[in-house]
C-alpha cells in the first residue's frame, strides 16, 4: 500500500489456511460414517454387536475433532503499519482480543530459522517481543516478514518509497 499522508503503509490480514472446504467435509464424513456403518454391519451377525457402538462413537470423535479445527480457523490477526507505529491485533477463535503497538523506528523484525526447516516470525521493540503468524506455512512468513520489512523502511524514510517499488 502508498502513505498517504499518514495513511496506512501496510495494512494485512492473517488467518490460517484450511484446505478442506465445507462442501468437502460433508463428502468425508458421508464417507467415514458409509465405512463405520458398513463396518459394524459386517461384525453385527459375528455375533460382535457392541462395535456398531464403538464405530458410531469413532465417528462422533472424528467429527468434533474436524469441528474444532474449523472454529479454530476463525483465528486472525491484523497488521496495520503507519508511518508512526505499527498495530498488531490477534483475535482468537474464542473471540478475545489482543492489541499491540510497537514504534515504527525502535521496530525490528526478525525471521528465525529453526534448525527443522521451520520458521519464526517475532517483532520486537523495547525487551518486548511478539511472535506472529504462527499459524502460517513458513513460506507465506517470510513474504510477510519481506513485505512488512520494506514498508517499515518506507515508515522510517519516506525519500526511499520510489526506490522501494
Amino acid at each position: 500500500m502508498s502513505a498517504q499522508e499518514g495513511g496506512l503503509l501496510f495494512d494485512a490480514e492473517l488467518r490460517p489456511h484450511r484446505s478442506l472446504s465445507p462442501q468437502g467435509f460433508v463428502w468425508l464424513m458421508s464417507g467415514i460414517c458409509l465405512v463405520s456403518f458398513t463396518a459394524g454391519l459386517a461384525c453385527f451377525p459375528a455375533g460382535a454387536w457392541p462395535v456398531i457402538g464403538f464405530m458410531g462413537a469413532d465417528v462422533l470423535l472424528i467429527y468434533v475433532a474436524f469441528r474444532i479445527n474449523y472454529r479454530r480457523a476463525h483465528m486472525r490477526e491484523t497488521l496495520k503499519l503507519s508511518p508512526g507505529q505499527l498495530q498488531v491485533r490477534r483475535i482468537s477463535h474464542w473471540g478475545e482480543i489482543q492489541s499491540w503497538d510497537f514504534q515504527t523506528y525502535w521496530l525490528q523484525i526478525s525471521l528465525d530459522e529453526q534448525d527443522d526447516g521451520d520458521n519464526k516470525l517475532t517483532l520486537r521493540s523495547h525487551g518486548r517481543s511478539l511472535v506472529i503468524g504462527s499459524f502460517l506455512p513458513p513460506q507465506e512468513r517470510a513474504e510477510v516478514a519481506a513485505a512488512l520489512g520494506q514498508a517499515l523502511a518506507q515508515a522510517r524514510n519516506p525519500d526511499l518509497a520510489p526506490q522501494l517499488g
